[in-house]
C-alpha cells in the first residue's frame, strides 16, 4: 500500500508538463537538477535555526535591549484565589456580566474586585516587553540577511529583468549553489517559525500565522519538487523585501523610539503594498499564470502552485487592511500600534486606590496609571 502511495503521488503528470518525465530531470554533463530529497535537511536545519536563535536572543537581543533601554511595565499581580482562577482556566478569561456577578458570589469579593483580578490576571500570561523585541531582533536579524542574500542570488539572473525567462527552457533547468543553499535556508527558517509558534508571542491573527506558514512551506516545497525554482527565488526574495523593517520598527517601538517607529513603519507600508498588492499580483503571479501556457498545457502542478498563490495573495490582502487601519491613526496623529497585538488592560487609579486600602484582592503594589499602550 505504501509503494502504491508513493507512486500516486509522484506520478509524473502531478508535477511535471506531458511529455515529460523525472529520467528528464536527472543530472548529466556537470548539470544538477533540484530533487525532493534535498529538503530532508531543512529539518534538522529547522531545529538548528532555533537553537542559533535561542543564543542570539540570549546573547545579542537581551544585551541590546538594554542598550535601547528597553523597559518592562510593572504590572500588578492578581492576588492567588482558588474560584476564580479556576474559573480563568476552565471557562474563560473573559467573563461577561453575569459570570462576574457569580463569582463574586462565590470568592467573597466585590464586582469591581472581580474585574480587576481578571483584568491583573490577563496581563499576568501576556508576552513581556522583552520578550517581544527579543523575537523582533531574530527576525528582524534573519530577513535582513536573507533579503540582501535573496537579492545577490537573483540580481544578475536574466529573469529577474525579464520574467519570461523564468520559463525558458523549461522544466529542464539546472540548479545553482546559490539557489539551493537559498531554498534550504528559507524553508528551514519557516519550520522553525511553524515550530515555535506556539510559544512565540501570539497575536490575534494567530491563525492567519500558522496558514501563511504552512502555506509558504508548502508553496515553497512544490516549487523546489516541480522545479519552479526561478519563479520561487522571486518570490522568497519579494517577501523579505518588507519584513525586516516591519521587525525594525517594532524593535524601536519597544524602545520607545516613536518617531523612528513611526517613519520606519511608513516606508514599510509603502514596501508592502507595492511589493504584495501590485508587484506580486500583476507581475510574479502574471508571469506564473499567463507565461507558462505559451510553453505546454496547464497540469496538476501549474494549478497547484498558482492556488497556493492566490491563500498567499488573500492573506496579504488581509494584512494590508492591517496597516492601512494603523496608518490611518498616524495619519490622524495617534500613536501607531499592531493591530494584530493584544493590548495590555490597565486599571482605574480611584479603584486601585481602594483597593489598595481595603479590599482582599489587593496586593500591595502602588498604583501605576498609565495609559500609553504598547503596540507589538
Amino acid at each position: 500500500m505504501f509503494q502504491t502511495l508513493y507512486s500516486y503521488f509522484w506520478w509524473e503528470r502531478l508535477w511535471l508538463p506531458a511529455n515529460l518525465t523525472w529520467a528528464d530531470l536527472e543530472d548529466r554533463d556537470g548539470r544538477v537538477y533540484a530533487k525532493a530529497s534535498d529538503l530532508y535537511i531543512t529539518l534538522p536545519l529547522a531545529f538548528l535555526f532555533l537553537v542559533i536563535r535561542h543564543l542570539f536572543e540570549t546573547y545579542v537581543a537581551t544585551p541590546l535591549a538594554g542598550l535601547l533601554n528597553v523597559k518592562e511595565k510593572i504590572r500588578l499581580k492578581a492576588t492567588p484565589n482558588a474560584v476564580l482562577e479556576k474559573f480563568y482556566a476552565a471557562t474563560t478569561k473573559h467573563p461577561k456580566q453575569a459570570d462576574v456577578e457569580m463569582l463574586s458570589k462565590k470568592s467573597g469579593c466585590t464586582v469591581r474586585q472581580v474585574e480587576r483580578w481578571f483584568r491583573r490576571r490577563r496581563n499576568q500570561d501576556r508576552p513581556s516587553l522583552l520578550k517581544k523585541f527579543r523575537e523582533a531582533s531574530w527576525r528582524f536579524t534573519f530577513y535582513l540577511i536573507a533579503f540582501i542574500a535573496g537579492m545577490a542570488v537573483i540580481v544578475d539572473k536574466p529573469w529577474f529583468y525579464d520574467l519570461r525567462e523564468v520559463w525558458k527552457g523549461y522544466p529542464i533547468q539546472s540548479m545553482l549553489p546559490s539557489q539551493y543553499w537559498y531554498y534550504m535556508i528559507e524553508l528551514s527558517f519557516y519550520w522553525s517559525l511553524l515550530f515555535s509558534i506556539a510559544s512565540d508571542v501570539k497575536r490575534k491573527d494567530f491563525k492567519e500565522q500558522i496558514i501563511h506558514h504552512v502555506a509558504t512551506i508548502i508553496l515553497i516545497s512544490f516549487s523546489w519538487f516541480a522545479n519552479y525554482i526561478r519563479a520561487g527565488t522571486l518570490i522568497m526574495a519579494l517577501h523579505d523585501s518588507s519584513d525586516y523593517l516591519l521587525e525594525s520598527a517594532k524593535m524601536f517601538n519597544y524602545a520607545g523610539w516613536r518617531n523612528t517607529c513611526n517613519n520606519i513603519f511608513i516606508v514599510f507600508a509603502a514596501v508592502f503594498i507595492v511589493t504584495r498588492l501590485v508587484i506580486l499580483p500583476f507581475w510574479i503571479m502574471h508571469c506564473t499564470v499567463v507565461y507558462p501556457l505559451d510553453l505546454y498545457p496547464a497540469f496538476f502542478g501549474y494549478y497547484f502552485f498558482n492556488f497556493m498563490m492566490v491563500v498567499l495573495q488573500s492573506l496579504h490582502i488581509f494584512w494590508a487592511y492591517l496597516i492601512i487601519r494603523m496608518a490611518q491613526k498616524f495619519i490622524t496623529g495617534k500613536v501607531v500600534e499592531d493591530e494584530r497585538s493584544d493590548r495590555e488592560e490597565t486599571d482605574n487609579s480611584e479603584e486601585e486606590e481602594e483597593a489598595a486600602k481595603n479590599g482582599p484582592l489587593s496586593n500591595g503594589h502602588p498604583v501605576l496609571n498609565n495609559n500609553h499602550r504598547k503596540t507589538d
